[in-house]
């Protein structure tokens, strides 16, 4: 067999000055590290890291228990009002001595036909004791007295009585005794009376003004 020559190695030279490559790749290939990495680039500055946003917060919640609020200090107490005192509506009878007991039924009969609860009429004399209190004392104090407990009826007493007895309306019968005894009753009187006091004769203040007055007729004091 004929023996063919080995064909001559050829070598890519690389171009001359002036002579552009055929492709730019090889342009960049031809300065690749001999290693075959990739085409060395300049550096570039790393961009700083953004901040991580944290939690947000919770909106307030109603329930949620706020700041404590500071206590005040207790200062003084307030005054309470004083009680009113129940006004008493004084009524006189002008009346000598000798007819003040005579006066002084009239005027419960004219309370009982108003409508007067008879248990709410106190009568009290300041000289010799009303015919219907000698009448109960006939059957004994324990009796009397039970009566006035009972509280259902008129009671007829004498104006010195020690006993704490208030009733709606007292009547005072000036039917003896000095001046200043009937000062003194008129008081006690207007002390156990809670809405009406009806004075028979001259006693407390004002009595002058019920002497000019038409006999039976109260007076307002």
């Amino acid at each position: 067999m004929p023996v063919f020559p080995e064909e001559p190695e050829i070598h890519e030279s690389l171009p001359g000055p002036g002579v552009p490559f055929p492709h730019e790749s090889d342009a960049q290939a031809l300065h690749a590290p001999a290693t075959g990495g990739a085409p060395a680039t300049a550096p570039t500055t790393a961009a700083a890291p953004l901040p991580v946003p944290g939690p947000r917060p919770a909106p307030p919640r109603a329930d949620r228990p706020g700041p404590p609020r500071p206590i005040p200090k207790p200062g003084p107490a307030p005054r309470r009002p004083a009680p009113a005192v129940p006004q008493v509506e004084v009524q006189r009878i002008a009346a000598a001595p000798a007819q003040a007991l005579e006066r002084a039924d009239d005027a419960v009969d004219l309370l009982l036909d108003s409508g007067r609860n008879p248990g709410d009429i106190l009568v009290l004399t300041v000289g010799e004791a009303h015919p219907w209190q000698q009448h109960e004392l006939s059957f004994g104090e324990e009796r009397y007295w039970a009566q006035l407990t009972e509280g259902g009826d008129v009671f007829y007493a004498d104006a010195a009585l020690t006993r704490p007895v208030r009733r709606e309306v007292v009547v005072l019968v000036v039917n003896g005794g000095s001046a200043a005894r009937a000062a003194e009753a008129y008081s006690e009187a207007l002390g156990r009376a809670t809405a009406l006091l009806v004075v028979c004769g001259e006693a407390g203040p004002a009595a002058t003004a019920a002497a000019g007055a038409a006999p039976g007729r109260p007076v307002k004091a």
